[in-house]
C-alpha cells in the first residue's frame, strides 16, 4: 500500500515478531506441550494432567470461584460504573468525583492486597469495616460493659446460664451486697460512681453492686464497698421466684439498687446478657466471605474504569434523542433504561467483555488478602496454578491449567474481536 518493499517492511517487523515469538509464542507452546509430562518432565503422561483438573479438589474449588468471579465482579463493576457515570453528568462536581472514583486504578494490584488486608482485619481496632459495622451493630444493640466481671472470694453469688444468681434468698429491709471482680477500672462504664452502701428501704429490698477490688490497693474490706471501689452501674438485677422473673431494674451508677416487695424472699440474678462479650464484627476474611471481600476490592478499584469508559460513550451520545424522549413524556427512568443502556450498549459489551478477560486471570488480590487459613477457600485457578508449579512441585498440572486458563480466554477474546468487526463494518 505505500510501496514499501517487502524486506524493508520485514526487517522493521522483525525486532516485534521475536519478542511476541520469546515471550508469548513459545511459552503457550511450551506449556502445552509440558501438560503431557509427568511431573519430572522424563516421561510421557498423557491427558492424566488433564484428568486432575477435573478431580483435585483444590483445582475444583478454585474453577468454582473463578465462575462467581466472571459472573459477579464484572457485572457489579460495569454497573457501578454506569450508575456513577451518568449521575455525575447531573453535578458541578462530577469531575472531582470520577477523579477520586478512578483513583484506585493509579495503584498496584499489590498495594490495593494489602490496603484490603488491612480494612478486613477482625480487630475493628484495625479494621475499618470492622469498625464500620460493630458501630452500626453497637447503635441497635448495645454491647455489655462487664464481658469478664465473675465473683470472687466468699461471693454469696454462684454461675447460672451465663449470668449468676445469689445463694440466698433475699428479704425487705435487708442489705443484699453483690460483689464481683474482673474488670478493670478503665474498662467500667464512664458514668460509674464510687460505691456506697444501699440504705435500707421499707418494703423494698436495697442493695450495691460493685467492683470489690481496688487495683494498687493493699486494704479494703471484702465484701463491702470501699471508698475507691467503682459501682456497676447498668448492671441489670432481676428478681426470680420458682424460675419466673418477678421484679427487676438496673444499677445506678453508685451502683446501688432498688426493687419491689415482690424481690421479698426472692434469690436475685445477674442476667447473663450483662456478660455477653463485645460484639467483633464479620470474619471478613473467614471460609465463608473471604471470595466476596476479595471480589469487593477488586470491584473498588475497576469500578473507576469502567465509569470513565462509560462517560465517554455517554459524552458521544446524541442528546437530542434524550430530549426527544423526555418531551414524549418518558421519565427519566423510562430514558435511562429504554434509551440510554440500549444506545451504551457496544461501550457496555467492551467494558464487560474487558473485565472478564481480567478476572480469569486474577491472581495478586487473593494470594495477598486471603490468609493462610482461607486461601483453600478463596482459591482461583491462576493462584492453583501457581501453587501447583512451585509449592507442590507438579509442573505437569499447572502447565495443564494454564492451557486450561487460554481455553478459557479464547471464546470471550473471540466474541471481542468479531464484535469490533462488525463496529467497524458500521
Amino acid at each position: 500500500m505505500t510501496g514499501t518493499r517487502k524486506t524493508v517492511a520485514a526487517l522493521f517487523l522483525l525486532p516485534a515478531f521475536v519478542l511476541l515469538g520469546a515471550l508469548v509464542v513459545y511459552p503457550i507452546g511450551y506449556s502445552l506441550v509440558r501438560s503431557f509430562y509427568d511431573q519430572s518432565g522424563d516421561g510421557f503422561a498423557g491427558v492424566d494432567n488433564y484428568k486432575t483438573l477435573f478431580t483435585d479438589d483444590g483445582i475444583r474449588t478454585a474453577l468454582k470461584n473463578n465462575v462467581i468471579w466472571v459472573v459477579f465482579a464484572p457485572t457489579v463493576a460495569t454497573a457501578l460504573g454506569l450508575i456513577f457515570a451518568v449521575l455525575t453528568e447531573r453535578v458541578r462536581w462530577g469531575t472531582a468525583f470520577k477523579l477520586v472514583v478512578f483513583m484506585p486504578m493509579a495503584i498496584s494490584m499489590l498495594a490495593a492486597g494489602i490496603i484490603f488486608r488491612l480494612v478486613y482485619d477482625q480487630d475493628p481496632d484495625k479494621g475499618v469495616a470492622n469498625a464500620v459495622w460493630v458501630g452500626v451493630h453497637d447503635t441497635f444493640a448495645q454491647a455489655s460493659a462487664f464481658p469478664k466481671a465473675h465473683p470472687g472470694r466468699e461471693s454469696p453469688l454462684v454461675a447460672q446460664s451465663g449470668g449468676f444468681v445469689t445463694r440466698e434468698t433475699v428479704r425487705m429491709g435487708d442489705f443484699v451486697a453483690l460483689p464481683l471482680v474482673g474488670v478493670a477500672p478503665d474498662q467500667l462504664p464512664d458514668s460509674a460512681k464510687d460505691a456506697v452502701k444501699a440504705l435500707p428501704e421499707l418494703g423494698k429490698v436495697t442493695g450495691t453492686t460493685w467492683q470489690d477490688f481496688t487495683r494498687g490497693k493493699g486494704v479494703g474490706t471484702l465484701g463491702a464497698p470501699d471508698p475507691t471501689e467503682l459501682g456497676y452501674a447498668g448492671m441489670r438485677i432481676e428478681a426470680v421466684k420458682d424460675g419466673r422473673v418477678v421484679a427487676s431494674t438496673k444499677a445506678a451508677d453508685d451502683g446501688t439498687f432498688t426493687l419491689p416487695a415482690a424481690a421479698d424472699g426472692a434469690q436475685l440474678r445477674l442476667p447473663a446478657s450483662n456478660f455477653k462479650e463485645p460484639y467483633n464484627g464479620l470474619d471478613w476474611l473467614g471460609p465463608s466471605l473471604v471470595t466476596p471481600s476479595i471480589i469487593g476490592s477488586y470491584i473498588w478499584m475497576w469500578a473507576g474504569f469502567a465509569m470513565v469508559l462509560i462517560a465517554a460513550g455517554l459524552a458521544g451520545m446524541p442528546r437530542e434523542l434524550l430530549e426527544a424522549a423526555r418531551v414524549d413524556g418518558a421519565n427519566e427512568w423510562q430514558v435511562f433504561r429504554r434509551v440510554t443502556v440500549p444506545m451504551l450498549a457496544p461501550v457496555l459489551a467492551v467494558v464487560v467483555v474487558t473485565l472478564m478477560i481480567n478476572v480469569l486471570k486474577v491472581f495478586d488480590l487473593v494470594f495477598i488478602i486471603a490468609p493462610g487459613s482461607s486461601q483453600d477457600d478463596a482459591n482461583v485457578l491462576a493462584l492453583e496454578l501457581y501453587r501447583k508449579g512451585f509449592s507442590e512441585d507438579q509442573p505437569g498440572v499447572a502447565s495443564a491449567i494454564a492451557v486450561f486458563l487460554l481455553l478459557l480466554v479464547i471464546p470471550v477474546m473471540w466474541f471481542n474481536v468479531r464484535r469490533l468487526r462488525r463496529e467497524v463494518r458500521r
